[in-house]
């Protein structure tokens, strides 16, 4: 965008928009499960012993809290990067 070509940039950009893109899909999370869809990554979920299910239920147990933490963090190291 405006005719930058740094390869600095780029890589800044890059893991900012990973962060954003994780940060979006944690927000939406309870407006997908309100339609029974779940989107987090289900390796993070099983780790903590929490189903689709739970998340749709709208459980709020620590290991259901414990995803979300995970999840986030991920983007907090992104958010580091830069």
């Amino acid at each position: 965008i405006l005719g930058v070509r740094d390869i600095h940039a780029d890589h800044a950009a890059s893991h900012i928009g990973k962060a954003q893109g994780i940060v979006t899909c944690l927000r939406a999370t309870p407006y997908h499960c309100t339609r029974q869809k779940v989107f987090l990554p289900m390796d993070i979920c099983m780790l903590h012993g929490v189903s689709q299910e739970d998340f749709i239920r709208g459980k709020q147990e620590k290991n259901v809290r414990d995803v979300i933490y995970d999840i986030a963090s991920q983007a907090h190291i992104h958010l580091e990067h830069v």
